[in-house]
């Protein structure tokens, strides 16, 4: 009921603005020094890049789990089309039979780009980078098959090729690192399968984290993106590509003017790779990390908040090698600075398998420089833990923190499905309201570390934290969960 309202108030404001007395125009006016500053005619921009815009049409089998998952978005944008328009049924039969009839194969529709007029395109990879066959339509109607040339799930990037046997209409990349705040941009895509579809509007924000993987850094823009529009492009009002059209947020699946793209910064370098390579060549570093919270820099007397912890070091990673420790502060890569966790993984991944960096870190409370030979994120690396034993001690609460010890016994052990090798003392209890529950832990969890100091029982731990209390500060704890490790920064509750 509430929908339908809003539409029917936004009908009438449209009549009444359109048959209103002249009188009240004015006030609906720009005052004369901005008539015409705030807006823009996107005509002849619209005109020079739409030929290289395409339509992504994509087949894959329908017990592909993961290709399923990544396309749900843009189906079901296809199948609310086809319901909204099913009063246009005759015109969409064919549409209409393939949604009631069982078939093995799953189809979904996208957007892409020619950034070569030999044919290369450029889409996302959550579009077409798991398909098993791919079409490609241009602007004026003629159809491509495409190949993928290869694709970065961790980007959601993918690269396209169709053979044409004249030039086909490109784009190109813009400076990213130029965008402003407030820039008016315009998109161009396939809308719930609608076809060439230009829509406006500004950059809205820029180094948008959305949660989405370890590179977020995109473009925010309320230009119109819908379902469909992904792996679009992002244009400048000089036509240069400044972003990929690949996310938005919306509580009703259309737009609510959050959109995302990825910004070209990050785009061309990976579409370079992935044209020459098919794939692509990642440094790695080999550790786990985790952002170094206002609690966690206090504990640590660092008196920022700027760095990335190392929570974990994985086993013959270049890290290890190179002499970085659990609990280490990165601060800088080659003389670049590390503010966050992003840093760090963009800083690292930009660098060259095999190549040598310098690491700036934080070691307790001293400055230190380590050289580290960096491996190939291609290869897989497994962590095993160190064989520990358990570990037998009587229960102990550390009350002051707000949570209780217990021994890992073999049942905790089997129940929690910890390795042989996890040691520690068992969080049994956590107290509501305390600030262990504030900080996140949970029965279940593993403490492993207090401060500096490796605890390999409860009581050895419950001393450790005796002392830290001591201290009245922030107490630094290393917990090890569902086997993945991370630091915390816990104060003791004052007297």
């Amino acid at each position: 009921m509430t929908k339908t309202k809003t539409r029917i108030f936004a009908a009438l404001a449209l009549t009444t603005a359109l048959t209103a007395p002249a009188l009240i125009v004015p006030a609906l006016t720009a005052p004369p020094a901005l008539a015409g500053e705030a807006t823009h005619d996107f005509a002849d921009l619209a005109a020079k890049v739409t030929p290289a815009v395409v339509n992504v049409q994509v087949t894959m089998k329908a017990d592909n789990d993961d290709s399923m998952h990544m396309q749900m978005s843009d189906r079901s944008a296809q199948q609310q089309m086809e319901e909204f328009m099913r009063q246009f049924a005759e015109r969409f039969g064919q549409g209409r039979q393939q949604q009631v009839r069982p078939h093995p194969k799953e189809q979904a529709l996208g957007t892409g780009f020619i950034v070569d007029p030999s044919g290369v395109i450029v889409t996302n990879f959550h579009v077409a980078g798991k398909a098993d066959s791919i079409t490609v339509t241009l602007a004026d109607g003629r159809k491509f098959p495409a190949k993928l040339l290869g694709g970065d799930e961790k980007t959601d990037l993918a690269v396209l090729k169709v053979s044409s046997d004249k030039p086909l209409p490109y784009v190109e990349f813009g400076d990213a690192s130029k965008v402003r705040v407030g820039e008016s941009v315009m998109a161009v895509g396939n809308p719930f399968g609608l076809g060439g579809t230009v829509t406006t509007g500004i950059v809205s924000a820029r180094g948008r984290d959305i949660q989405s993987g370890p590179y977020d850094d995109y473009i925010q823009t309320d230009a119109a993106i819908n379902r469909g529009n992904s792996g679009g492009p992002l244009f400048n009002l000089d036509g240069k590509v400044i972003g990929i059209n690949t996310a938005i947020f919306s509580p009703s699946g259309g737009s609510v003017g959050l959109g995302f793209a990825i910004p070209s910064s990050i785009a061309q370098p990976v579409v370079a790779q992935l044209r020459e390579h098919g794939r692509v060549e990642r440094g790695l570093l080999g550790v786990e990390i985790q952002p170094v919270t206002s609690e966690i820099a206090d504990s640590l007397s660092l008196g920022s908040t700027n760095g990335a912890l190392v929570a974990q070091v994985e086993p013959k990673s270049a890290a290890l090698k190179a002499g970085i420790q659990s609990g280490d502060v990165i601060k800088s890569v080659d003389g670049k600075e590390i503010k966050t966790v992003r840093d760090l993984t963009r800083t690292i991944a930009e660098a060259q398998p095999g190549s040598t960096v310098k690491v700036g870190l934080v070691r307790d409370g001293k400055d230190m420089t380590i050289q580290a030979k960096l491996g190939d994120s291609t290869k897989n690396q497994e962590a095993k833990a160190d064989d520990n034993g358990d570990q037998k001690g009587s229960e102990a609460k550390p009350g002051s923190f707000g949570f209780s010890l217990a021994p890992i016994t073999p049942e905790a052990r089997q129940e929690l499905g910890l390795k042989d090798g996890v040691s520690g003392a068992l969080i049994a209890g956590v107290e509501p309201g305390s600030p262990a529950e504030s900080q996140g832990l949970r029965p279940g969890d593993i403490l492993q570390q207090v401060g500096h100091d490796s605890v390999e029982n409860p009581k050895a731990a419950a001393s450790k934290l005796k002392e830290a209390k001591e201290s009245k500060k922030p107490v630094l704890l290393k917990i090890y969960r569902e086997g993945m490790t991370r630091y915390v920064a816990v104060s003791p509750r004052a007297a």
